[in-house]
């Protein structure tokens, strides 16, 4: 059987990708790591990052170092770094799969089904947290459902995705909106909250789930890259490669709505993390940018995003709040960008 080798200059681009791919990913590593560990630093009392890391580590005995970092700061830390490496994974494979920047869980329907399941258990259920977080989950899988029939036309196109999720999503607001006015003000005021978004909410067992889902499903996403870069050419391009291109497209969207939803319920619907986590990530590494680095910039934006909101500004505020204050200029020249190269979808 023939073997056609790939000419040495075109080998040599290869290599040269992947060496940079894979340093920009070490690199945004270690800045998650030293995010992580100075978020557990700062605050009332201040831990030096060498007893942080031997508190973390059970390196040494500290009772008050210890109560501080592990049952104060870790929680918030891990829900952070979790709830960014689920949003950054999920956000670069909608975008990738759909084919469009602006496909994002935040705009095409899934983090607002997940907000009116939510918002429904608080003001109509009176539903305590953990029944609130297994309702952001339902209430994501259940709108992405519904929006994958609604666009199913003997496939699934990105434009219609898109368009079907923007007009899901406005429904679920306004329903969202309806259900707040009819709330006593207390209960809308903790509805509100909960729909700004922010890390520092969740209680043990929503975080335990969010962490075992990250470490399940997202080496089973970087496992389907293959095939996903297979989808990116187009499905007839993929269906002669050999790629099964229903089943994958399904499979990865189901993962990503999940990561999407285990989000959702631990910390809220945090806007824009997933919307750019893909495309900064993919600036940073190139054309052979990858999932593991999107998921990295997620968790540094959600982060350095807690940091700011706790200790940067005259009040603490909802992590939700910076988020949304990074994203919304970056979707300004997002739409500005899509609107002048024509890429609609």
């Amino acid at each position: 059987m023939a073997t056609t080798l790939a000419p040495p200059h075109v080998l040599a681009g290869r290599a040269r990708r992947r060496r940079r791919s894979m340093l920009v990913t070490s690199a945004l590593a270690v800045v998650v790591l030293c995010l992580l560990v100075l978020t557990m630093m700062v605050g009332s009392y201040y831990v030096s990052p060498v007893d942080v890391i031997a508190s973390v580590l059970h390196l040494r005995d500290d009772p008050t170092t210890d109560f501080i970092v592990r049952d104060l700061r870790l929680p918030t830390a891990a829900t952070a770094l979790a709830v960014g490496v689920a949003l950054g994974t999920a956000g670069t494979i909608f975008q990738r799969l759909l084919g469009n920047p602006l496909a994002s869980p935040d705009f095409v329907g899934v983090s607002s089904g997940a907000s009116l399941f939510a918002v429904s258990a608080i003001l109509v259920f009176h539903a305590g947290s953990a029944a609130v977080a297994g309702s952001a989950l339902v209430g994501a899988l259940l709108t992405a459902l519904l929006i994958y029939l609604l666009a199913w036309r003997d496939g699934i196109t990105g434009y219609r995705f898109i368009l079907i999720g923007i007009g899901v999503s406005q429904f679920m607001m306004s329903i969202i909106g309806y259900v707040l006015s009819r709330a006593q003000r207390y209960e809308a005021g903790e509805a509100m909250t909960w729909l700004v978004g922010s890390v520092g909410r969740s209680g043990t067992g929503e975080l335990r789930a969010l962490i075992v889902a990250v470490l399940v499903i997202v080496p089973l996403v970087i496992m389907l890259d293959r095939p996903l870069r297979m989808l990116e050419l187009g499905d007839d391009t993929a269906t002669a490669l050999g790629a099964r291109v229903e089943p994958v497209r399904l499979a990865l969207l189901g993962l990503a709505i999940v990561l999407v939803g285990f989000a959702a319920a631990a910390a809220g619907p945090l806007m824009f993390v997933a919307l750019i986590a893909g495309p900064v990530a993919l600036r940073l590494t190139g054309p052979a940018g990858s999932i593991v680095a999107s998921g990295l910039v997620g968790a540094i934006i959600v982060l350095g995003a807690d940091l700011v909101a706790q200790h940067l500004l005259p009040a603490v505020l909802p992590t939700g709040v910076v988020t949304g204050i990074i994203g919304a200029p970056y979707l300004i020249w997002l739409l500005a960008t899509v609107n002048r190269e024509g890429r609609g979808g």
